[in-house]
């Protein structure tokens, strides 16, 4: 076998050798598109299969974008091949992303959305469209519940009854919808969201009817009773009406306590209790009023009334009489009939005299008018409360100090609110809450002394901290001054003694100089040669250099001077 690969390898050498150029190049072009190709179809192998959230493609590319930027907000991985459609990792996320894109209307005009959960093939019945119709359908709901935030997962059963002849003997479409909520959603309690999923079951199948749908929790309570909800529903309504009579309590009462505080100090004012009764039921009055006419307005500008009113206007009147004199002739027609004469004259007949009765029918008018209002929940009470505390002092003395009490305290007096304060708050407070007495609202305040102990304590330990502050920082500064005015003085002192010293040196300079100057005057007059030292020599030509540089520059002369004076 090894000879075998050997001659193979030496026959390859050779033909290798044989090639020209342009061959040798033309076969190392083919291994390279080979391999190429090779390793290209490892890697579109190895390419995981994506899923078709969308079988038909997006050939709109306004509705494309806002497909994939609805996905995007769900954080999931979207590819869209070059035809337009929007593919997703695995089934799952396409089925959810389906639930998704229809349940807010972002599925693409004309396409079919049952088309993405079967495949038509040529041997389907009429039966298998029906199963896979409702099958679709009940996915498509189940992934519409799902979808909710609320719901963690959802089992959605619908039963079709088969269709009867006669609509009496048809049975009703009906559905059961079990649901797992998430963990801290309140849908169990929450009536809209219930009945939310409730109306999608209902527009979602035809014929299906509110009480043919059941929806119960994972526990087995059912959640759309809502006959039986009525009490939870008047907690609910009882809840939130104590809430807005909670937010007014807050509203009136930062009101008046800011009000209060800019004028007393938040120290003095600190707290406010309000309490308002609310009748938020609904009223509805009728009301019949009668009142007069007015006659004559009342004039402007008059100090008493002179309207005229009446209580009523006359509508119509009539007015009989009636007069009777002795007996007359009263037929009473024919034998054996009763007459036809009034009971009044027939018990009056065989009577002589006379009589006169006269009768008046007046129709009167009043002013009337039939009010009908509904009365919204309004204000029944009002009770308002507030402490605002008096006034401290402090006690000083003739000088100025505050007085110390025996326990190393400071002494105050205490300034109560006066009575005119306190009428004046409580009318603010009336303004401010709209008092009325007929509803029998109360605003009281109070002037009750707060207790502030260690609100002085602290006051007390500041002040006779800073006092002490200030002794030491009186002592230092003493300490101070009197250290400066010790420098000053020794350096005085040390100037002095400096000052003298050199008057004594120039003065034994000059004394020695002066002897110095008459031993070369005698020694020149007797004739004798004067031989001057170095040293003297050049102090003579340093005088005389300096005494003519003071004569040529005068002030730069002074500012030395000055300058050494300093410096000393």
């Amino acid at each position: 076998m090894n000879d075998f690969f050997r001659k193979l390898l030496n026959k390859a050498t050779a033909l290798w050798a044989e090639w020209s150029s342009q061959q040798k190049i033309i076969f190392a072009v083919v291994v390279i598109v080979v391999v190429g190709g090779v390793v290209a179809l490892f890697r579109v192998s190895a390419t995981p299969v994506m899923v078709s959230v969308l079988t038909a493609p997006i050939r709109d590319e306004a509705v494309l974008d806002r497909i994939l930027m609805r996905l995007d907000q769900e954080n999931i991985r979207v590819s869209v091949t070059p035809t337009g459609v929007v593919q997703v990792a695995d089934e799952a996320t396409a089925r959810r992303m389906r639930a998704v894109l229809i349940r807010e209307d972002l599925i693409p005009a004309g396409l079919d959305p049952w088309q993405v959960f079967d495949r038509e093939r040529w041997t389907i019945t009429d039966m298998e469209r029906n199963v896979n119709l409702r099958r679709a359908l009940t996915i498509m709901i189940t992934d519409h519940i799902r979808a909710i935030d609320d719901v963690d997962n959802v089992n959605v059963t619908i039963v079709w009854p088969e269709r009867e002849l006669f609509r009496a003997d048809q049975n009703p479409v009906s559905a059961s919808v079990i649901i797992t909520p998430k963990p801290g959603s309140d849908i169990v309690q929450n009536r809209k969201k219930i009945e939310g999923i409730q109306k999608l079951l209902q527009f979602a199948i035809e014929g299906l009817q509110p009480d043919n749908i059941v929806i119960t929790d994972h526990t087995g309570l059912q959640l759309n009773d809502f006959e039986g909800m009525a009490a939870i529903d008047r907690l609910n309504l009882i809840e939130r009406e104590n809430r807005f009579i909670r937010v007014m309590e807050t509203h009136y009462r930062a009101a008046i306590l800011n009000s209060l505080q800019k004028i007393y100090s938040s120290d003095r004012v600190r707290d406010l209790n309000i309490k308002i009764d609310m009748d938020m039921s609904k009223k509805t009055i009728d009301t019949r009023e009668s009142f007069p006419f007015e006659l004559k307005p009342r004039t402007p500008g008059l100090p008493y009334d002179d309207s005229v009113l009446l209580e009523s206007i006359v509508v119509s009147e009539s007015v009989s009489e009636t007069t009777w004199k002795g007996t007359g002739y009263n037929p009473e027609g024919p034998a054996g009939v009763e007459g036809q004469t009034p009971p009044a004259f027939r018990d009056m007949s065989n009577l002589y005299g006379e009589m006169s009765q006269t009768t008046n029918h007046r129709n009167n008018e009043i002013n009337q008018r039939q009010i009908q209002e509904e009365k919204s929940p309004q204000i029944d009470r009002v009770t308002v409360s507030v402490n605002i505390d008096g006034r401290w002092r402090w006690k000083y003395d003739e000088k100025g100090n505050p007085v110390i009490m025996a326990d190393n305290t400071i002494e105050r007096e205490y300034i109560p609110l006066s009575e005119e304060d306190r009428r004046r708050t409580e009318g603010l407070i009336r303004d401010a809450i709209g008092y009325s007495s007929a509803r029998g609202d109360s605003v009281t305040v109070y002037n009750i002394q707060v207790d502030r102990t260690e609100e002085f304590k602290a006051e007390d330990a500041e002040y006779f901290k800073k006092k002490q502050m200030q002794t030491t920082v009186i002592i230092f500064l003493s300490g101070l001054i009197l250290l400066l005015f010790g420098f000053i003085v020794f350096r005085m002192i040390s100037r002095e003694m400096e000052r003298r010293r050199r008057l004594a040196e120039e003065e034994r300079a000059r004394r020695e100089q002066m002897l110095r100057e008459s031993a070369m005057a005698e020694a020149e007059q007797d004739g004798m040669d004067v031989s001057i030292s170095l040293e003297e020599r050049t102090r003579m030509e340093l005088m005389e250099n300096a005494i003519n540089i003071a004569k040529e520059h005068p002030e730069d002369a002074a500012q030395l001077i000055r300058t050494w004076l300093l410096e000393e």
